[in-house]
């Protein structure tokens, strides 16, 4: 999975990327440098997680 899925999993959520960022622990421009490369396996495990669970 890619950076371009990942936001595109936020737009399906209705969440900000500021939203993901709070619940990640992390600042909104810590996670937007993040996504503009491509990010480990590992880290998008996470991302994709949180994003479910603020889905719900």
């Amino acid at each position: 999975m890619n950076n371009k899925q990942i936001r595109e999993k936020m737009k399906q959520a209705g969440l900000k990327q500021w939203e993901v960022a709070e619940a990640y622990g992390i600042s909104e421009f810590t996670f937007s440098r993040w996504l503009r490369r491509e990010i480990s396996k590992e880290k998008q495990k996470e991302i994709l997680l949180i994003i479910r669970r603020m889905s719900r």
